[in-house]
């Protein structure tokens, strides 16, 4: 097997299989450890809405066949992504789901971090990081859309099945980062709308603060240039992609 992903820059890969292998996660030095666990800290006094849950990285990626990919990966914390700020330290590249949701007009939904967020004012794709598998259960293509289809309902109070979710590409950007981009059925505006209203209005009503504090309908790379605030790196090649651009 060759690494056909790069360490560096976004790339975009067309997928119809993916299969998943979980790996250990790679020993540390006690040195490597007590500086993870320093730069952790901080980070949490800086934003004390992080919070150290279970998350899966990604420990390596390969292609086994014709637009098939075999990904391993790993169950680690939160914290572990703060060995990216310790010199000499390597941490492992994170795993996310996210969603191409269009609408049924041909547009693309855009959603923006708030601002206690770690991306605060960050333009993206809804979705977020996967969590292990808990109770036996195994991390395959129907628990990512599972994973992607929870990120969807929770941000945007959209409650789509999983299986009308399909992995569609699969991208690499910053840090190694590994994306699992699903393409939705494609919605009305306004149930996009109302269910971003509804999203907010329940975490707010249960004494949170939404993930998300605004959302955009974009129906072209272009429109990109008038979002204010950064954005993500993998939403300009995902929106090129989906209009066909190359």
């Amino acid at each position: 097997m060759t690494e056909i992903l790069p360490p560096v820059g976004i790339d975009l890969f067309d997928v119809e299989r993916l299969l998943l292998t979980e790996a250990a996660e790679p020993p540390l030095s006690p040195q490597d450890v007590e500086a993870r666990d320093r730069m952790w800290e901080l980070a949490v006094r800086a934003n004390p809405a992080l919070f150290d849950g279970a998350v899966v990285a990604c420990g390596g990626m390969e292609q086994a066949g014709p637009r098939v990919l075999r990904l391993s990966w790993v169950r680690v914390t939160y914290r572990h992504y703060a060995l990216r700020r310790v010199p000499g330290a390597t941490a492992l590249p994170s795993l996310f789901v996210n969603v191409v949701q269009p609408t049924d007009d041909g547009r693309v939904l855009a959603v923006r971090m708030s601002p206690f967020t770690a991306s605060p004012g960050r333009w993206q794709l809804p979705g977020g990081s996967v969590e292990p598998p808990q109770g036996g259960a195994v991390l395959d293509e129907s628990a990512l859309a599972g994973e992607a289809a929870r990120e969807l309902a929770e941000e945007m109070g959209i409650g789509g099945a999983a299986e009308d979710l399909k992995l569609w590409v699969v991208t690499r950007g910053e840090n190694g980062s590994v994306g699992l981009t699903h393409l939705a059925p494609a919605l009305p505006e306004a149930t996009l709308r109302a269910g971003f209203a509804a999203a907010a209005a329940t975490e707010r009503d249960q004494g949170r603060e939404p993930e998300l504090d605004d959302i955009a309908l974009v129906s072209s790379p272009e429109d990109l240039a008038g979002l204010v605030g950064p954005r993500s790196n993998y939403l300009e090649p995902i929106v090129r992609r989906f209009f066909g651009y190359r």
